[in-house]
């Protein structure tokens, strides 16, 4: 069945402004070099006419992951994140899709994201699922994994929010 990820995030800006801090390169570099871990790296970014496609690692130490995955997981974790951005139907946010892959563990994250004008502000949504395939513990892993990732997409926004604070 999976573990859902919900989160939502707002921001004081508008949406050209939030979608450069969230998916521009640079801003993918710096929010790498604060929150990417172990071997972070930008190993794709590529922008054409259907919109933007970029993918990301993030290094996990073995020491700081939770019991429940050390127990199934030796050693640190690699995550491979990539996520595609195009402009809404209606021309006024950005729509994509994130899958993610986590090195040694048979399953993935596959997510909806959304980047919409509210009033005056700027919305990320992201809505998806994490599925392991162990058996016996495929679900407790999976609501592990739903937590951290939740925490991490947490701190994602706190850097987008700083992020666009300094650009002001």
């Amino acid at each position: 069945m999976g573990s859902r990820i919900e989160h939502r995030a707002a921001f004081a800006a508008d949406v050209a402004s939030t979608y450069a801090a969230v998916a521009g390169e640079a801003a993918l570099r710096a929010r790498l070099e604060e929150l990417g871990g172990h071997d972070a790296a930008l190993l794709a970014y590529e922008v054409s006419d259907a919109g933007l496609r970029y993918q990301l690692r993030q290094g996990i130490s073995a020491d700081k992951l939770p019991q429940a995955v050390r127990t199934l997981h030796k050693g640190d974790l690699l995550v491979t994140r990539t996520q595609t951005w195009r402009v809404s139907k209606d021309g006024t946010g950005h729509q994509g899709n994130a899958t993610v892959e986590v090195g040694g563990v048979p399953g993935e994250i596959a997510a909806r994201t959304a980047l919409l004008a509210n009033e005056d502000q700027t919305v990320l949504r992201i809505s998806g699922e994490v599925t392991v395939r162990i058996p016996l513990f495929g679900g407790k892993l999976e609501s592990v994994i739903a937590e951290q990732v939740t925490k991490l997409l947490e701190r994602e926004a706190e850097f987008t929010a700083k992020w666009l604070a300094q650009a002001n």
